[in-house]
């Protein structure tokens, strides 16, 4: 062990989060001496799991005084390396932190502590018609802790943005210990954007213990497409065509060969054969989707030929409330 720990700061600390709240054992440790970028790995001296701000800003002031470097942490779904301890430190789980501590409907605002689960977030708001629009892939395990770290997005981040656009307020502990509250839950609130120099910092700032989030309004209706192509090509130029028409799809993504068929040899979804799909979700006013989805409307006007389509509903965020069409994009004009 680091020779900073002496004792006396292993006996502080867990005075602090209590026997439970403190762990020093080898085999222990292991489980965070790396995220998901697990091809970097260096076990932490300790890790210490606080439950509130209080114990946060202790533990803080404990590491300032004895220049003992720390390490937030989520869920360690990330694959950034941005929770991977240094020689010598000790990691800070703030995976015990995971309540909802008040819901605003009225003005679409919920207040969470850092280790609440993304996917949760949703599902806390969705009886109202509401739900949280940054979705990493990772959202069923992941924390909002870890997400404002690394500035999350996600499919739908194309038409909603990234965890940056979500986050109203923060409470960030510094790494002196002090207790700081970030942006506001005021719309558009004077000042400088701390919250979102924040945000994406990875830890390097702080910690943050508490964060209003934006929620919002379920769209009316979501329709779904999927368009096979020849080439990877082809289909990445569509998606330049698609936003140069002027239409903001809420999600693009493209499935290149090797990924289809993954796809097929694990869920049979029976895809269309081709080179390449793209899949495009439009979501909003069942007037404007709808419009949207007219023969001849600007999103439609893609200059790339296409091998088939098809529809299909996989993946989506509900695909109990997603109606879908048949799709066809234009042949190139001669």
């Amino acid at each position: 062990m680091n020779s900073q720990f002496t004792p006396a700061v292993l006996s502080e600390l867990r005075q602090i989060v209590g026997q439970r709240g403190l762990i020093t054992a080898a085999n222990q440790l292991q489980t965070y001496e790396c995220d998901g970028l697990t091809a970097f790995r260096v076990p932490p001296a300790a890790v210490v799991l606080p439950e509130s701000t209080e114990q946060v800003q202790k533990i803080l002031r404990v590491c300032h005084r004895e220049r003992i470097p720390f390490v937030a942490r989520g869920s360690g779904t990330g694959l950034s390396g941005g929770a991977l301890p240094t020689e010598g430190s000790i990691v800070i789980s703030l995976s015990r932190m995971n309540r909802i501590l008040n819901i605003d409907i009225p003005n679409q605002q919920i207040v969470v502590q850092p280790g609440v689960i993304n996917s949760n977030v949703t599902a806390a708001v969705s009886p109202q018609g509401y739900f949280y629009a940054p979705d990493p892939s990772s959202q069923t395990v992941c924390s909002i802790g870890g997400n404002i770290a690394e500035n999350a997005g996600g499919a739908h981040c194309l038409k909603y943005g990234f965890t940056v656009t979500h986050v109203l307020e923060m409470t960030v502990v510094l790494p002196d210990g002090d207790i700081v509250t970030l942006g506001s839950k005021l719309p558009n609130a004077a000042g400088y954007d701390l919250a979102g120099v924040f945000i994406g910092s990875e830890g390097t700032l702080g910690v943050a213990t508490e964060m209003t989030l934006r929620i919002m309004r379920k769209p009316e209706t979501v329709q779904v497409i999927l368009a096979a192509f020849n080439t990877i090509s082809d289909a990445a130029q569509s998606v330049s065509d698609v936003i140069a028409s002027g239409q903001l799809p809420a999600a693009m993504e493209i499935m290149d060969r090797l990924s289809i068929e993954a796809a097929e040899l694990s869920v049979h979804p029976n895809y269309p054969a081709c080179e390449a799909l793209l899949l495009i979700e439009l979501d909003g006013p069942q007037a404007e989707v709808d419009l949207q989805m007219l023969p001849g409307s600007r999103s439609h006007r893609c200059t790339r030929p296409l091998t088939s389509c098809s529809i299909f509903t996989a993946g989506i965020r509900n695909p109990a409330e997603v109606s879908v069409r048949s799709f066809v994009i234009s042949e190139p004009e001669t």
